[in-house]
């Protein structure tokens, strides 16, 4: 059994086949999943557990490269958009704003989907792997 890291099976395997440039997202509980990607479902309840959260985790155990995030966001939900860049911060990750639209047409070349219970809008963002060695 697992010490310690992300203990959800699904999204530890799914972070343990990445190779660089490959791409993951974190959603709230309205994106919608293509058929053709893997869904992983954390969402228990409304809010139940937040996309920060679930973030969070999964930068931890992930060594990203690149963001993608909503244009809308800067809008819709700036109170995410600073938790998101704050974040990242003190790293080298470079973010890239798209439409929504456009988000969403991405998530069809993701390994995963990882469906939080997050409620507020255009709490979305795609992770992009970075290389792990120099």
């Amino acid at each position: 059994m697992k010490k310690q890291g992300i203990l959800n099976s699904d999204i530890s395997r799914v972070l343990s086949y990445l190779g660089h440039t490959d791409r993951i997202a974190i959603g709230d509980c309205g994106l919608p999943i293509p058929d053709e990607t893997e869904r992983i479902d954390l969402a228990l309840a409304f809010g139940i557990p937040s996309f920060m959260q679930t973030l969070e985790i999964v930068a931890q155990d992930m060594k990203i490269e690149k963001i993608v995030l909503a244009e809308e966001i800067r809008e819709q939900n700036p109170e995410v958009l600073q938790q998101v860049e704050a974040l990242f911060a003190d790293q080298a990750i470079e973010i890239e704003f798209v439409s929504h639209t456009a988000l969403k047409e991405a998530t069809k070349q993701c390994r995963a989907v990882i469906r939080t219970g997050e409620t507020t809008p255009y709490a979305n963002i795609i992770l992009q792997a970075g290389c792990i060695f120099a």
